[in-house]
């Protein structure tokens, strides 16, 4: 049985009306903003509201504690970055190597851009782990590797194959938050993006593909 959220991390009410939609929105922007100012420990429903131009009851209606605004941040993270990769990874009409490097620069640029939410959500990731959100995200990109893995190389086993997925996608994750902890130019990304596609190419041609 699939255990949801406790209330304490839940949204109060989704917002049915176009007026609550544009309410929504503006809270989790204004939720944004000051956790990349303040960071998580000073990230406060209070400050939210003020930045969101909106009444703390207001913000209540719809998420009923810091937690709840946190996870959500969280969740929308977690999602965004799957999306990023199922999309570029199962994009057929690219060849196999390309849509690797196209993933690469996109997901080098976007910790970057991102930097400042995601250091403060990783203060926060440690409580939401184990939600069903972050299972479901995790085992969707698992999904999208492994069907990668199974296209770009057809004639390695099924663990070599598993291997260079994991293998792939955990130095992705580990380099970018470290290469976007300091603050980057254009240029810097770029250089930074090509040298790791280039080494996951190289890695991935050794294993066999010749495309």
């Amino acid at each position: 049985m699939i255990q949801r959220p406790s209330p304490s991390i839940s949204t109060r009410k989704q917002p049915k009306q176009t007026r609550a939609t544009e309410l929504v929105a503006a809270i989790l922007q204004a939720a944004t903003q000051v956790l990349a100012s303040e960071g998580a420990q000073r990230f406060t429903t209070t400050r939210v509201a003020e930045k969101a131009g909106v009444s703390v009851g207001s913000l209540y209606q719809y998420f009923p504690n810091k937690a709840a605004l946190l996870f959500r941040l969280q969740s929308d993270e977690w999602r965004q970055t799957t999306d990023l990769l199922c999309g570029i990874l199962e994009d057929v009409e690219m060849p196999p190597l390309e849509r690797v490097r196209t993933l690469v620069h996109a997901f080098i640029r976007s910790e970057c851009e991102e930097a400042a939410v995601r250091v403060a959500l990783n203060d926060a990731a440690p409580l939401y782990r184990d939600a069903p959100e972050a299972r479901e995200a995790k085992a969707s990109a698992e999904r999208t590797a492994e069907a990668f893995m199974l296209e770009v190389l057809p004639e390695a086993s099924q663990a070599a194959r598993a291997m260079a997925g994991e293998l792939i996608m955990t130095t992705l994750s580990t380099v970018g938050q470290d290469f976007s902890a300091s603050p980057r130019t254009s240029a810097e990304i770029e250089a930074y993006a090509d040298a790791l596609a280039d080494m996951f190419c190289a890695y991935l041609r050794s294993l066999g593909h010749q495309g």
